[in-house]
């Protein structure tokens, strides 16, 4: 995949594929986790996105840049009933979740590691109750911002694949990029926000574990804002 910054895909959210090298032991977790658990894009996808995964599921959520996943493990091991596709191209990201599931497998987790807009493209319409994209690059420079994953474009793909009454959460402690979702959001026909009081964004979603991410933003003196969006 080319790096968006070197004119690859302009809907890609990432900038970057790769930090530190990995250990040994790590990197052999990678390959055995992309092995067990990576989506083949190649393949048609199944009628019920159920049938990606070993454990019987009754609903599939999608997560777009799960970091450290912090998230997307406390959820599947939280939610043993709901699919869960996590997707990261950041390698060392990709790596510590395919550590963590070579140590404890779950058997309702699937991952991908390119753009989720090949993955959005690829999945069945109607098919996903729930898609995250929580804390999210920033891209803070405004000479950048066309970058930002949240875009006319991606909204239009994530309502395609979610089902009605679905939901796109969003969360970010970027005011510019939540200002940003929310002006997107409202040239969106597909998406209603759900917030009846300021609480609602001041207060994180349900059963939310914290991420490293936020972590990051409170001790650096910034608040998250936390946007729940109802496909129409």
């Amino acid at each position: 995949m080319t790096d968006p910054v070197e004119g690859g895909r302009r809907d890609s959210f990432y900038g970057r594929r790769k930090g530190h090298s990995l250990r040994p032991a790590r990197a052999d977790a990678l390959t055995r986790g992309l092995d067990s658990y990576a989506l083949d894009l190649a393949a048609e996808p199944p009628a019920r996105l159920a049938g990606l995964f070993s454990d019987p599921v009754d609903a599939v959520a999608l997560e777009i840049g799960f970091g450290g996943g912090e998230h997307l493990l406390h959820r599947a091991a939280a939610e043993s009933h709901v699919g869960r596709i996590g997707v990261e191209p950041f390698v060392n990201g990709m790596a510590k979740v395919a550590a963590a599931l070579d140590t404890e497998p779950r058997g309702n987790v699937r991952l991908f590691d390119r753009d989720a807009a090949e993955l959005l493209d690829w999945l069945p319409e109607a098919s996903v109750s729930v898609v995250d994209l929580l804390y999210p690059d920033p891209w803070p420079k405004r000479r950048h911002w066309k970058r930002r994953f949240v875009s006319d474009t991606n909204l239009a793909r994530i309502a395609r694949v979610l089902v009605p009454g679905g939901f796109f959460r969003f969360a970010s402690d970027i005011p510019s990029y939540v200002d940003w979702t929310l002006l997107a959001i409202g040239r969106s026909a597909d998406f209603a926000w759900t917030a009846m009081d300021a609480d609602d964004w001041r207060r994180p979603f349900p059963g939310w574990p914290g991420t490293r991410y936020e972590q990051k933003a409170i001790r650096e003196g910034r608040r998250g804002t936390y946007l729940t969006f109802r496909r129409r």
